[in-house]
């Protein structure tokens, strides 16, 4: 008696701390959104955190399709890009119509957008996936993306549709005229959709979409019919897709072809992948890493695409898992209190893995410039694209930090396969 009266209470403290560190995470996530601003107040900070706010909306609803239903979609931008120009359309009607609707209910109207596509076209794209499915996506990406140049009276032609959201009736005395407003803007519903889209991975739909990624022939034979949820599944990607455009549409004022071709497909992807699909904070993480990493390079190189292509090859070569699945590793290592055994070995290979990275950043510059001859300046070093000096040295980091890292990363494994099989020994798994 007394036995099983203390595992029940060792089971309540359990449930009850986890609770209050789920609560924990989510309350300091939504503080961090109220505070950053108050930290980093200039104009360019507001900017690249809106940027940021409205790529994890859009990451978190191409994860419904990829990470928890398997459907690679190679056209999810269509639903971004219908739900910046639902949401131009709607802020014209209402300052052309005088209608009583703020500007915080406009990304309701883009995810409506998005939703309307994703029923129309969604039932016949779900009832295959895998290759069929991205092909799909893909023809239907690319045709929406071409008809937007040719539909103008909806699409504006090749310069867009424009809107003024200071136009609209304001709320609680807000105009959304400064960019510290419409950060506040894009953080209530970068916090209302991301609960919204959490909550949907705990319902039962959300369940049985990870089954039909996982075995759709067993998920049948219980009864439950795939199309169905896969279509389901489209169609909240679809809307969540719609309100991240509309949130971009509100941020720019203006929606044209770009926010529905396959470079804004090819960002969620690389964002969603980065990160890591098999975790709900995976996304999150590789929205922030990619939006930043494309702000940053895009001022440093003319190569900055290139750059994202290597990243995206070597997530998919040496972990698959993305970050989150990188940092879920050390898990159970934490747990058991045997990560300390490792980090020597994390130290030792940080400088020929630096070297190799620097390496490969100075061939590309190289290459980059060498029709141009403009100078290569790597951490405070200058270079020259033309001279022998910048190829040998190129070479140098290249090789030698190649094979020198390949030694130590040896020596992690090692270590990894030490305090692993330890946290094991003593019940903690990943």
């Amino acid at each position: 008696m007394t036995t099983a009266t203390t595992s029940t209470s060792k089971v309540a403290a359990d449930t009850s701390g986890g609770s209050l560190r789920f609560y924990g995470v989510w309350l300091l996530g939504i503080a961090a959104l109220i505070v950053l601003p108050m930290i980093f107040s200039s104009g360019g900070s507001l900017t690249s955190f809106s940027l940021i706010g409205i790529a994890i909306v859009f990451a978190l609803s191409y994860n419904i399709l990829l990470g928890q239903t398997g459907l690679l979609s190679f056209g999810h931008a269509v639903h971004y890009g219908l739900g910046g120009f639902a949401a131009c359309h709607m802020m014209n009607a209402v300052v052309s119509h005088g209608w009583p609707i703020p500007l915080p209910f406009i990304p309701l109207f883009g995810g409506l957008g998005g939703l309307i596509f994703a029923v129309i076209i969604g039932w016949v794209m779900t009832k295959r996936a895998g290759t069929v499915f991205a092909m799909i996506s893909l023809g239907i990406g690319e045709l929406v993306a071409s008809s937007s140049l040719i539909l103008r009276s909806v699409f504006g032609g090749e310069s867009g549709i424009t809107t003024d959201r200071t136009a609209l009736p304001k709320m609680l005395g807000w105009s959304f005229g400064s960019q510290l407003q419409v950060y506040y803007l894009i953080a209530f519903w970068l916090v209302l959709s991301t609960i919204a889209m959490y909550a949907l991975t705990r319902t039962p739909l959300g369940r049985i979409s990870n089954a039909v990624r996982d075995n759709p022939e067993r998920v049948q034979f219980i009864g439950y019919d795939p199309h169905v949820v896969r279509y389901l599944a489209f169609c909240f990607a679809g809307f969540f897709a719609g309100v991240a455009g509309g949130l971009a549409a509100i941020n720019f004022e203006i929606a044209n072809s770009a926010y529905l071709g396959a470079i804004q497909s090819g960002f969620v992807l690389f964002s969603t992948f980065i990160g890591g699909t098999a975790y709900f904070f995976g996304p999150i993480l590789g929205a922030i890493m990619v939006t930043y990493l494309q702000l940053g390079l895009a001022n440093l190189t003319s190569a900055w695409q290139l750059y994202f292509g290597i990243i995206f090859i070597g997530i998919v070569m040496f972990s698959p898992g993305g970050i989150a699945g990188l940092l879920m590793m050390h898990r159970p290592l934490v747990r058991a209190g045997t990560l300390w055994t490792v980090i020597p070995s994390y130290l030792v290979a940080v400088v020929p893995t630096l070297a190799f990275a620097c390496g490969v950043i100075l061939t590309i510059e190289t290459v980059a410039r060498y029709s141009t001859g403009e100078a290569i300046n790597l951490f405070g070093i200058g270079f020259k694209p033309t001279s022998p000096i910048t190829w040998i040295a190129a070479a140098v980091l290249v090789v030698g930090g190649a094979f020198i890292a390949r030694l130590s990363w040896r020596q992690i494994a090692e270590a990894w396969d030490r305090a692993a099989t330890i946290a094991r020994d003593r019940g903690y798994v990943a």
